[in-house]
């Protein structure tokens, strides 16, 4: 998966760095999302009307899910299903100690990410839809279990008969050990993939 995506390299943008936008300690799309500091959540966002995603557009959306691993959020664990994803992972800080916001992180991974897919693919329009399903873990909660839960997700939905079969899922004590995520995100004929605050794409 990542010889074939590695060509071309997009610097990291700078907004990936910037000073983190003021968390609210709630917002409300259709739904409520509740921001919580030194938590851990568990994340699910869909496709707009379950399209399935193409092996190559999963690449992309997986490369820009550890985008940004240790700038934004610390990645626990993300995996990458045709028409879903699930992610776990804690929001960090920045330099002045103000916790970077779901929404930041969430809009920033959803719009450069369908911005990069549509590129990819020549196609116009939503690629996410615009809810995302969010959990706070309880203390009582493993963090690897959780992660262990959703990369079971490929073997459930019988794409795969082990973890280690389906390349689109990253685990921090596995994968990240073995391929730390890199500073920059390899990109296969896109440009622009730069962070977004809204997923409306060209």
């Amino acid at each position: 998966m990542n010889e074939q995506i590695s060509e071309n390299r997009v610097a990291q943008p700078p907004s990936a760095v910037a000073a983190a936008k003021s968390a609210k300690a709630s917002y409300k799309r259709n739904l409520p999302h509740i921001q919580a500091e030194d938590k851990t959540f568990f994340i699910t966002f869909t496709t707009w009307k379950r399209w399935q995603l193409p092996a190559i557009a999963r690449d992309l959306v997986l490369k820009h899910c550890l985008h940004d691993h240790a700038l934004k959020l610390h990645l626990h664990g993300v995996v990458v299903m045709p028409d879903h994803v699930h992610m776990v992972f804690t929001p960090l800080k920045d330099q002045d100690g103000k916790v970077f916001g779901l929404a930041e992180i969430l809009n920033g991974i959803k719009g450069s990410s369908a911005h990069s897919v549509n590129k990819l693919l020549q196609r116009k329009g939503h690629v996410w839809q615009d809810e995302s399903f969010d959990h706070i873990l309880r203390s009582d909660e493993s963090v690897s279990a959780k992660v262990d839960y959703i990369c079971q997700n490929p073997i459930r939905a019988k794409l795969v008969h082990s973890e280690s079969e389906y390349p689109w899922l990253w685990r921090e004590w596995i994968e990240g050990v073995a391929q730390p995520s890199p500073a920059v995100i390899p990109v296969s004929n896109t440009a622009g993939a730069g962070c977004a605050t809204s997923e409306e794409e060209a």
